[in-house]
């Protein structure tokens, strides 16, 4: 028997997803109701336990063979001490609770950077907690690809910098839901001047760092919105000198071609453009 894997029942990738939902939300500058759901279904309930146990996986890179074949195997021991059912009823009721308040489709759309590993782990609970033989294969395929994650050579520290939510993930769990608001506090302050449309830019780079062909159609069409918006405020400038830098600049805004990929320098470029446009706007009314 072959076990398949849903991502609706994984509980590692339905912490991370909410974890993502929590940092679009506060970029939208609305209320997030994923940290209420974070909160009720993760701290000090079977979710939690489980969760602990994807956390051990993703927090332990670069380790020999030996060490990584005793982490899956403590890993897969530790989950035979969960309760079954609960988990079932929490999982279930979990996402009901996301479905109230968010659209499942566009809420799983975002890809994990770790959702390979994700996936193996939680195939391989599944079939150590259950009754039935499962494919010897499986299994070999799946430890394959624990222990590739295992002992590989970590993300790189570009990489990290670059997705908000790897910065939480070698924290304790209880300790990342602790620190939310702090963080949020922080980023609050730090960015309060931000404009609206710079906010949507941090906010797609954040939600959708992983998935390249989205991200890369989302800055094209902010590359061909500031030009347009760019050239009309320009029509507006009475001196010549700035209206020929203006130009200048506009003639710097070009899409990313069919090889390029999304980099820090272009959210750099983008939130730049913006704070552009909200000058000119401002001094010409």
């Amino acid at each position: 028997m072959n076990i398949k894997h849903s991502k609706y029942k994984n509980t590692g990738i339905l912490f991370e997803l909410l974890v993502r939902q929590i940092t679009a939300d506060t970029l939208s500058g609305k209320t997030s109701k994923a940290a209420s759901i974070l909160k009720k279904f993760f701290v000090k309930t079977e979710l939690g336990k489980e969760y602990k146990l994807y956390e051990t996986l993703l927090k332990n890179t670069s380790i020999t063979e030996g060490k990584a074949e005793i982490v899956i195997n403590t890993i897969i021991e530790s989950s035979r001490s969960l309760n079954r059912g609960t988990l079932r009823r929490q999982k279930y009721n979990l996402i009901n609770e996301i479905k109230k308040h968010y659209n499942l489709d566009e809420f799983f759309k975002t890809q994990l950077p770790h959702y390979k590993a994700q996936a193996a782990l939680y195939t391989l609970i599944e079939i150590y907690n259950s009754d039935q033989l499962s494919n010897p294969d499986q299994i070999i395929n799946n430890k394959v690809v624990l222990l590739e994650q295992l002992t590989t050579t970590p993300v790189s520290k570009e990489k990290v910098k670059e997705d908000l939510i790897e910065e939480f993930s070698s924290y304790d769990k209880d300790l990342r839901i602790l620190t939310y608001k702090v963080l949020l506090e922080k980023f609050n302050e730090k960015y309060t001047s931000l404009s609206d449309m710079q906010k949507e830019i941090l906010k797609e780079f954040i939600t959708s760092v992983d998935n390249t062909p989205r991200l890369k159609e989302f800055y094209n069409n902010k590359i061909e919105e500031i030009k347009t918006r760019l050239n009309k405020l320009t029509e507006d400038v009475k001196d010549k000198a700035i209206q020929i830098k203006l130009t200048e600049v506009n003639n710097l805004l070009k899409p990313l071609g069919k090889t390029s990929s999304v980099g820090n320098d272009d959210l750099v470029n983008l939130l730049q453009y913006c704070e552009l446009l909200e000058e000119l706007h401002s001094t010409n009314g």
